[in-house]
């Protein structure tokens, strides 16, 4: 017969001790997988390289391709790159402050709902394999972003939980 673990015998308090350190490495890591995209490809926005990479993108997309009557091919670039690099900072800011978790998982959502919706409109199946499910180079570099729009709304939810709770007191 199974006999549930508690928290009063030794085993439970191992379970327990080992959940909660899961759990706070699991955060850590969570954290660590959003914020390093956000600082290297928002680093890559201020070369040239990125800058054509971007191109048929952004003019492919037509909620996007405003940004570049607005400022510009390298101007979007470094635009979009001021708002990655801002974001993975508030987002390690999260650690301490609720409000820079609420910002920086806000602007986190936006930008990661974006790139995830061009996959509605860019070409993300690989033909030569028979199309869906398989993706292309594309659809590969695009996919993660759907994770990274959960972990953004996780890290914005929890930041207002914490704003909330500070009102209760």
């Amino acid at each position: 017969m199974f006999t549930p673990v508690t928290s009063t015998t030794p085993f439970g308090t191992h379970v327990n001790l080992a959940a909660g350190w899961l759990a706070a490495v699991g955060r850590a890591v969570t954290l660590l997988g959003v914020v390093l995209p956000l600082l290297l490809i928002g680093i890559l926005k201020f070369t040239s390289i990125e800058i054509e990479a971007l191109k048929p993108l952004i003019e492919n997309t037509p909620w996007l391709a405003w940004l570049y009557a607005v400022f510009g091919f390298a101007g979007a670039s470094y635009f979009l790159g001021v708002v990655e690099l801002g974001t993975a900072l508030l987002l390690i800011a999260s650690l301490r402050s609720a409000w820079a978790g609420l910002v920086g998982g806000a602007l986190g959502s936006i930008t990661f709902a974006l790139t995830s919706s061009t996959m509605l409109i860019l070409p993300i199946w690989e033909t030569g394999s028979g199309g869906f499910p398989f993706l292309n180079g594309l659809g590969s570099f695009l996919i993660k972003d759907v994770v990274l729009l959960g972990v953004s709304l996780s890290i914005m939810g929890s930041s207002l939980r914490k704003l909330g709770s500070l009102d209760d007191r």
